[in-house]
């Protein structure tokens, strides 16, 4: 059993975060457009390629950021990614609804959701409780008939984020007080907190796999590669830099580095040879949303994407041409009337 876990200690040791140390790629960001905007708070996007279709959900909330029990998960689809058709709404009763990321997982199509139990108001901040989270979802085999909200077993008491796949199996990072503490709320990413990786067999029903995080757990996103390791983007506590972390099957023990950079709501894909990371950003100028390449657990910024003030988020698609499709959202533009607008934006990017 040593032995056996020394050599993966050092096969994990020897991981590259690069598909091959070459030149990375300049990128043009072009046709910036804002993609839906009703008036009311519009965050959390994510983006997937699926039947032919491109595919975009996002929170709205006619009450704003915080945890009200009026919002709801949106989902749209497109065929050319510039019109864009509402194709399902849902909420939760008596729950916030946020985080919304796709999952195309045996032949369907799940929209995932952490949810806060609010009750029939704003929940106050001193009422937080992450011991009180439950994630919920929907799917459907064809984008046109759409299963009503379930509850994920097995994820009381986890604030639930991105899902990925690999060997039949689905993942999900979900974050949890170590030992369900009663201690204090879990809202921030204090020590007690950690991100684990749950997995499942059908989607539904989830058990616990590892932990992405130990301490100060956070939004994870994750990917497996081909050959079956784990790369994985951990948001730090307030604004301290990213972690990544790097696994080898049965994804036990963990390769962890902190970055150069803190990522708010962390976005982890590849695009072509490479990796790309997106998030927010704090800059002298205020929050930016902004996307990096990935290249041996270093981090280069290519584009600063149009935003600032509640911002981040983001989701990505490669496209069948080879070119990217980003989304995000962001309260950077005001309206008729010189009020501030928190709306959903997407980018076409093109590698040069």
């Amino acid at each position: 059993m040593f032995t056996r876990s020394l050599l993966l200690f050092y096969l994990i040791q020897m991981m590259s975060v690069s598909a091959a140390d070459t030149p990375l790629p300049k990128v043009k960001v072009e046709n910036i457009r804002r993609a839906f905007h009703n008036g009311e708070h519009n965050a959390f996007t994510d983006l997937i390629s699926w039947k032919g279709k491109i595919w975009l959900t996002f929170r709205s909330c006619p009450d704003g950021h915080m945890v009200f029990p009026s919002s709801r998960i949106i989902v749209l689809n497109s065929g050319d990614a510039r019109t864009w058709r509402k194709v399902h709404e849902f909420s939760v009763p008596l729950r916030d609804t946020r985080d919304p990321h796709f999952l195309a997982f045996k032949g369907q199509l799940f929209v995932y959701t952490g949810t806060w139990f609010s009750g029939e108001g704003e929940l106050p901040r001193n009422r937080y409780d992450i011991n009180k989270h439950l994630g919920y979802g929907v799917k459907t085999a064809d984008g046109k008939n759409w299963s009503k909200p379930f509850q994920l077993e097995g994820t009381y008491g986890h604030y639930i984020w991105r899902a990925a796949t690999h060997n039949d199996k689905a993942y999900l990072c979900a974050r949890r007080k170590r030992g369900y503490s009663e201690k204090e709320s879990g809202a921030k990413a204090t020590p007690i907190m950690e991100s684990a990786m749950l997995e499942s067999d059908d989607g539904i029903n989830w058990r616990y796999r590892s932990l992405f995080q130990t301490t100060k757990g956070n939004e994870t996103a994750f990917l497996f590669r081909q050959n079956g390791e784990l790369l994985a983007i951990s948001r730090s506590q307030g604004r301290e830099p990213a972690l990544l972390a790097q696994a080898n099957s049965p994804y036990q023990i963990m390769k962890r580095k902190t970055l150069t950079e803190y990522i708010g709501g962390p976005l982890l894909t590849r695009w072509k040879e490479n990796y790309v990371v997106g998030g927010r950003r704090f800059t002298p100028n205020g929050t930016r949303t902004v996307l990096y390449w990935l290249q041996n657990e270093e981090l280069t910024k290519f584009a600063d994407l149009p935003s600032g003030g509640d911002t981040s988020y983001p989701g990505f698609v490669e496209l069948d041409d080879g070119t990217g499709l980003v989304s995000w959202y962001s309260s950077h533009e005001k309206d008729a009337k010189g009020k501030m607008i928190t709306a959903i934006y997407l980018a076409d990017l093109k590698q040069q």
